[in-house]
């Protein structure tokens, strides 16, 4: 697992989308603040290496790990698109993005521990590749765990919007992928095609 010493020291850097606790107002204005104050040009490959640990510190990769998918990634049609698949059909990313945890830590401890059922196989890996068609479920075992402790009972209008790409029941909590996530360049903060850049040096 990627250990972060200093979160809000790597956001001020990389933006304060990286991790959950730094998606505050607070922090945004003064992330404002501090980008006036440092304000200057960037080079190539300083702009290259931030987009890559962007990526990095968004799915909680190691250096190896990210450098892998993209070498992976690169040799396919679509890169970017590419890239975005095997990221978001990690098992811990459709954990959390099927709110089955708060934050992309969560679901990577919930996934390691054991708690997560892929097509009704335990899985402890938390970079496991999901398909279209795969179910993914809190194991039984595990359904009175603190860690889902009422989240079969709350309004399904409080919880964060589910991707297109993903079914979520949560009366069951149960979630399957329905399809492909989809990548739009313009949407996000995130420069797949930059990160290229810094691979191909």
């Amino acid at each position: 697992m990627l250990l972060v010493k200093s979160k809000y020291k790597i956001a001020k850097r990389l933006g304060a989308g990286i991790f959950e606790k730094t998606q505050s107002q607070k922090f945004a204005l003064s992330e404002t603040r501090s980008k006036k104050q440092r304000s200057r040009a960037v080079s190539d490959y300083g702009r290259q290496l931030l987009e890559k640990q962007k990526v990095r510190y968004t799915y909680g990769l190691s250096e190896r790990q990210l450098s892998n998918y993209a070498h992976k990634a690169f040799e396919e049609k679509d890169p970017s698109s590419a890239l975005n698949t095997a990221l978001e059909l990690r098992a811990d990313s459709v954990v959390y993005r099927s709110s089955l945890a708060s934050t992309r830590r969560a679901a990577r401890q919930i996934v390691s521990h054991g708690h997560i059922t892929v097509n009704g196989k335990r899985i402890t890996t938390p970079s496991y590749a999901l398909s279209p068609g795969d179910v993914v479920s809190v194991r039984e075992g595990s359904r009175r765990s603190p860690l889902f402790a009422g989240l079969a009972e709350k309004n399904p209008e409080s919880m964060p919007s589910i991707p297109k790409w993903l079914e979520f029941d949560l009366s069951t909590l149960r979630a399957e992928v329905k399809s492909i996530p989809s990548y739009d360049s313009s949407i996000g903060n995130l420069d797949y095609a930059t990160v290229f850049e810094f691979y191909s040096r």
